[in-house]
């Protein structure tokens, strides 16, 4: 364990949505970084506490855990005023809570349109703006960086909401990316293709996998490794580019249809 004064010269990343999946990955491979953390959670206190001991456990530095339901306009700010205040800094903005709305637009309720747009995109910029105005005021070099998808850049049905906030996302990223950088503080995205997010699923038996060029469906630690370097010196000279992390999978355009009888388009799957 290191002295208050090496606590204080430690990067901290703040990461929403951190409690199960892609949010879990990201948090547990930042930790292994060297990152001191705070990680958000909405609902399941079980699952967050989980990726609490088991950082705390291995890496002998507990998070911060915060509850938060970042529909709510006002809770943005309070999540990053409750990170500087505990963890003394932000260096890092994980902008990885979200919720996917898969259905055709003429039968969506209006309420859930709602939560989708609130939560996928108003949320991330908020927490976006109070995370720059906290680096710029303590005078840090950090990273902002939205979590995407493969949808933002194309087109699916039953897909008009969420994708157009991923979309969305990328887009405001860019401009971000300019206002920011006189001050040194990088924004960038990444995107996630089809990845595992939950225990019991395997990447390279996930029948989606024999869809994708590099012959599986990714992890939370793919997408986890990305940040730490796009968010580290080796990657100082990029902002404002959308990362995808996806294995290949909307290169071809393939279909996603995974039954049998859709049949594999992608020529270089693995023999069994």
């Amino acid at each position: 364990m290191g002295t208050a004064g090496a606590q204080e010269n430690e990067k901290v990343a703040l990461i929403t949505g951190a409690g199960i999946g892609i949010g879990r990955g990201i948090a547990k491979v930042l930790a292994e970084k060297g990152y001191r953390l705070a990680l958000t959670y909405r609902s399941s206190e079980e699952d967050i506490r989980k990726v609490e001991e088991d950082i705390s456990h291995i890496y002998g530095k507990a998070p911060l855990i915060i509850q938060s339901d970042l529909t709510i306009r006002e809770e943005a700010e309070s999540v990053v005023k409750k990170t500087v205040e505990e963890l003394g800094r932000i260096d890092l903005l994980v902008n990885n809570a979200g919720v996917g709305n898969h259905s055709i637009l003429t039968e969506m309720d209006e309420d859930d349109i709602d939560t989708t747009i609130n939560l996928d995109y108003r949320a991330p910029m908020l927490l976006s703006k109070y995370a720059v105005k906290e680096m710029i005021a303590h005078h840090i070099p950090g990273n902002i960086i939205f979590i995407t998808s493969s949808r933002g850049e194309r087109a699916y049905p039953k897909d008009s909401i969420y994708g157009g906030m991923k979309a969305a996302l990328i887009r405001s990223a860019q401009s971000l990316a300019l206002e920011c950088a006189p001050y040194g503080i990088r924004v960038n995205c990444v995107a996630p293709g089809a990845t595992v997010i939950r225990l019991n699923q395997n990447a390279e038996e996930e029948p989606l996998g024999k869809k994708i060029p590099l012959g599986r469906i990714g992890t939370p630690s793919d997408i986890g490794e990305a940040i730490a370097w796009l968010s580290s010196n080796a990657a100082s000279y990029i902002t404002g580019i959308n990362l995808r992390i996806d294995g290949g999978l909307i290169l071809p355009g393939m279909p996603e249809d995974t039954s049998p009888e859709a049949g594999y388009g992608w020529g270089m799957v693995k023999e069994e």
